[in-house]
């Protein structure tokens, strides 16, 4: 979230404004476009350990920085500086520090990488002199939960206190985890709808190729994405595959439905997020939020709670991909041209709804499960999911080459693969990697990690 929400907006006094509000999200082909989030988590280059928000090696002085050096407008909670604003990007906080470039709407993977390569510049260029790094993994590999410092935000008091009433790792998720997502426009209903079950469906090829999470608390974890596996013990009201998308009857009212049915967090007004947790949002609708009693929900009301849902593919006026671990500069790349491939060319997209078709709900549910630990590895249809990505790169090297954006080389969007190829011939994921590394020449220690991996 780029700043605190605001209490403001269109009063909704029932469920077809919610589906008019994400229906509204539809544009045609020319208009869509690409968002890039990416998350990293900072440390002190002379310790290694997480940063706290005050201080002078403190998130607060890197948020400071930005905003002095490179002209970011900062936005405050009460006196705390919790995000930075700037054409149409924003740089947020996670609850325990991880640091958060949103990227702006861009038409090419090749605005997008520049946009990437832009903010760690500035970062390293404000970070490198307060003695601190920034580390891409999708999990904390060296420090227990309690290393961590909480940021200063009233909704993550809110969250923390109900994360573990529903689930035994969301604390986890909240402080230890970092993702890289991309999200996606369609043009219609039909289109959302096919949009959302190929990524759904192929979610576990996307965290199986950027699996990047093997260590916990300086030791092999079992995982190849720990941070993948987090999700399945956080919150079962808001998390998961969602069977509901492949069956008849998807669209924008089914997923409203859908929404309507997931507890809320909180509720924003004058400044403050007032407790809502496990409270109905259909209940606000009809004025009986205990409390906000009487009171109705705006449609800001509706954008906060829709953006308090985590399946592996979220829908709001887009779809959020949000299967992927954190990673390196490359990856960072990699993730919306694996996307971007298979989505925005229909030819494309037919051919990648033609590999997952045919898979039952069973096959949805097992590949969840079981690609975490396994990755690549993973069975499916009788071979394996390193197998599946080989036909998956293929319609998605074809679906860039359709798009034919080049850049000032004259090289188009197919260059960002690279990493993802091998990947795929090694059959090495980034987490296998750092295992054979830990196992090898960094002698049992995750310490360089911090050096080899780091931006």
């Amino acid at each position: 979230m780029s700043a605190p929400p605001q209490s403001t907006g269109e009063t909704i006094a029932d469920k077809a404004q919610l589906v008019s509000y994400i229906e509204a999200g539809c544009k045609p082909p020319k208009a869509w476009r690409i968002g890039t989030e990416h998350e990293k988590f900072g440390f002190a280059l002379d310790d290694l350990r997480p940063l706290p928000y005050d201080g002078p090696q403190g998130i607060g002085a890197l948020l400071n920085g930005l905003a002095e050096r490179f002209g970011w407008q900062p936005v405050r909670e009460g006196t705390n500086v919790i995000a930075l604003l700037k054409d149409d990007c924003s740089v947020t906080l996670e609850p325990g520090g991880q640091f958060e470039l949103s990227g702006a709407p861009l038409e090419t993977i090749h605005e997008t990488c520049s946009e990437v390569h832009t903010h760690l510049d500035e970062v390293r260029q404000v970070a490198e002199p307060l003695g601190v790094g920034m580390l891409g993994m999708g999990f904390q590999p060296k420090w227990a939960r309690d290393d961590i410092h909480w940021m200063p935000k009233g909704r993550y008091k809110i969250m923390r206190a109900y994360m573990p009433k529903r689930g035994k790792l969301g604390l986890d998720m909240m402080l230890r985890s970092c993702t890289v997502q991309v999200n996606l426009d369609f043009e219609s209903e039909a289109d959302m709808v096919k949009k959302f079950r190929v990524s759904l469906a192929l979610q576990p090829l996307a965290t199986a190729l950027f699996a990047n999470s093997p260590f916990t608390e300086g030791k092999p974890n079992g995982y190849l994405s720990y941070r993948s596996h987090l999700w399945t013990d956080t919150d079962p009201d808001r998390c998961g595959v969602l069977p509901f998308v492949f069956e008849d009857g998807m669209g924008f009212e089914r997923y409203v439905d859908h929404v309507l049915d997931v507890p809320m967090y909180f509720v924003y007004r004058n400044g403050e997020y007032l407790d809502a947790s496990g409270q109905s949002f259909r209940e606000f609708m009809a004025g009986r939020l205990p409390i906000l009693p009487g009171e109705l929900p705006t449609t800001s009301d509706w954008a906060d709670h829709l953006s308090t849902l985590f399946p592996e593919v979220r829908l709001k006026r887009f779809l959020e991909m949000r299967g992927a671990d954190g990673g390196p500069w490359n990856s960072l790349c990699a993730l919306p041209a694996f996307w971007v491939g298979l989505l925005y060319n229909r030819d494309s997209l037919d051919a990648a709804w033609d590999l997952v078709k045919d898979w039952s709900a069973e096959d949805h549910a097992r590949l969840r499960d079981e690609v975490p630990r396994l990755a690549l590895a993973t069975p499916i249809g009788g071979g394996t999911l390193r197998e599946l990505a080989g036909r998956a790169l293929e319609i998605v090297e074809a679906g860039l080459k359709a798009r034919s954006h080049v850049d000032w080389l004259g090289q188009d969007e197919t260059q960002y693969l690279s990493t993802l190829k091998q990947t795929l011939e090694s059959g090495l994921t980034p987490a296998e990697e750092k295992l054979e590394a830990f196992h090898g020449r960094w002698r049992g220690s995750v310490d360089p990690v911090f050096s080899d991996y780091a931006y």
